[in-house]
């Protein structure tokens, strides 16, 4: 096995780990719960096999579903911002993207951060109307998007910066 590989592995077993551990349990004011693992997808490389990235965003949703007991909408979530990042790696990276180049602790802050909200906010908006699935709650769909998508954001954030490889 190579490096790439056995670091992404070890990426995907620790964020299902502490994502079902600790991060399951938070549930602040009823409308924070932090979902960190989905860090998997944002900071996947780019280059990668395309069908294998959809197929391990499948997985790790479904890991965090088993656990969860949430019946499939964290698997949904996952292959559906597998399926259109590359959308929005165009949108915030440009030319970057379009030379599979991107090094996500090289990239300045503002371009990273455009990137995450938009995948976070996308990723919650879809988990969120499938768990509540009712048209009359659309507030509460929203309310909970917006404040678990800034919490999961600013905490995605803390754990790239604080674990990215310093570039020399």
């Amino acid at each position: 096995m190579t490096k790439v590989t056995l670091t992404l592995a070890a990426r995907f077993i620790i964020l299902v780990l502490v994502q079902v551990l600790i991060f399951n349990h938070i549930d602040f004011m009823g409308y924070i719960n932090p979902y960190i693992y989905i860090l998997f997808i944002i900071i996947f490389p780019a280059n990668n096999n395309r069908t294998l990235f959809v197929f391990l965003a499948f997985l790790l949703g479904f890991c965090v579903d088993v656990f969860s007991d949430s019946g499939g909408v964290h698997a949904a979530a996952c292959v559906t911002l597998a399926y259109i990042r590359p959308v929005f790696l165009k949108f915030s990276f440009g030319t970057v993207y379009d030379y599979q180049s991107i090094k996500f602790n090289q990239i300045d802050f503002g371009s990273k951060l455009i990137y995450f909200s938009a995948l976070v906010f996308i990723h919650h908006l879809i988990m969120y109307s499938l768990e509540i699935f009712n048209i009359s709650k659309v507030i509460l769909i929203v309310q909970k998007t917006l404040f678990s998508g800034i919490f999961t954001i600013i905490l995605c954030l803390i754990i790239t910066i604080l674990f990215s490889q310093k570039c020399k």
